[in-house]
């Protein structure tokens, strides 16, 4: 009894380790996103507003220096960072609904082919994921170039062949965790409708779709985080568009501020509200769920945490 009472301390003060591993540098980040300029910059500026001082003469922001919240205005008002979030949250939403959509697609055809049959499948989706990404970036690269050469009307680099080559890798993603959910929620209910005289459309729309659900909003919550923190894809098919990431890491080489801290700090709470309302409704609609129906338990069942 000993023994267990040990182990257990033992793992909870690990995984409250990794926790904080994890999440004390996105604590640091917003602390430090209401981090003033160094006093030697401050005092050597003449304008009205602090936060208007050039990235160069900033100073040291990774020293605090006191409590200032201009540097989300500033932020909000930055002509270089604003466009580039603008684009990018408009590449992560195509993408998220695109792969789902895709990803939806093939795990149900897959979870009814026979195995001989989805072997093939199955390797091209592990494939997609296994392979580093700077490959597919210089693949997509290659493959965008020489369609445009050959079909004039193939969409030149920008903002469309971003999306496509962000599709190949979010689209398996997708596609496993809404066939891990399907193959495991089995097709008794949808047995049970085929009894009553459902069609296979009324089927899909008012059973399967439903128990899907919990899968499908995390399949898309992941894909467009994936599509929005991406780098290396951009970076080879973006043509003369900047995203969010790209700008950011040119933006390394000239010096930060503390406005990127706000505007990573905006981003993150928009995030969480997010999830926090998906939640919400997930879990409501599991509460309105019928008697004897299968009620989802939410995003956890979906990426397999319960």
């Amino acid at each position: 009894m000993r023994r267990r009472v040990t182990a257990k301390q033992g793992f909870t003060v690990w995984a409250v380790v990794v926790f904080a591993f994890l999440y004390l540098p996105i604590l640091v980040m917003v602390i430090f996103a209401f981090n003033k300029p160094s006093a030697t910059s401050v005092a050597a500026f003449h304008g009205g507003n602090i936060c208007d001082i050039p990235p160069d003469q900033v100073g040291n922001i990774t020293v605090w220096n006191g409590f200032t919240s201009c540097w989300f205005s500033a932020g909000l008002h930055d002509p270089t960072y604003i466009p580039a979030i603008v684009t990018s949250l408009q590449i992560a939403a195509a993408a998220a609904i695109i792969s789902t959509a895709l990803g939806l697609c093939a795990a149900l055809a897959l979870a009814r082919m026979r195995p001989r049959l989805r072997a093939p499948f199955d390797a091209l989706v592990y494939l997609t994921l296994v392979v580093p990404e700077i490959v597919i970036a210089v693949a997509s690269l290659i493959f965008f170039v020489q369609a445009r050469n050959y079909f004039h009307a193939f969409p030149p680099l920008g903002k469309t062949t971003i999306l496509l080559g962000q599709v190949v890798f979010n689209a398996s993603v997708a596609m496993l965790i809404i066939r891990a959910r399907f193959v495991g929620m089995g097709d008794t209910l949808e047995e049970a409708a085929y009894d009553l005289g459902s069609g296979p459309m009324a089927t899909f729309r008012q059973v399967t779709l439903p128990r899907l659900m919990p899968a499908i909003v995390a399949a898309a919550l992941l894909s467009f985080t994936f599509s929005f923190d991406d780098y290396v894809v951009p970076a080879f098919t973006n043509g003369t568009t900047n995203t969010w990431p790209i700008v950011l890491f040119s933006a390394v080489r000239f010096g930060l501020t503390p406005a990127v801290n706000a505007l990573a700090t905006i981003m993150l709470t928009i995030t969480v509200l997010a999830v926090i309302i998906t939640a919400i409704v997930l879990r409501r609609s599991r509460v309105r769920a019928a008697p004897g129906q299968d009620q989802t338990a939410g995003l956890g069942i979906a990426v397999g945490l319960r």
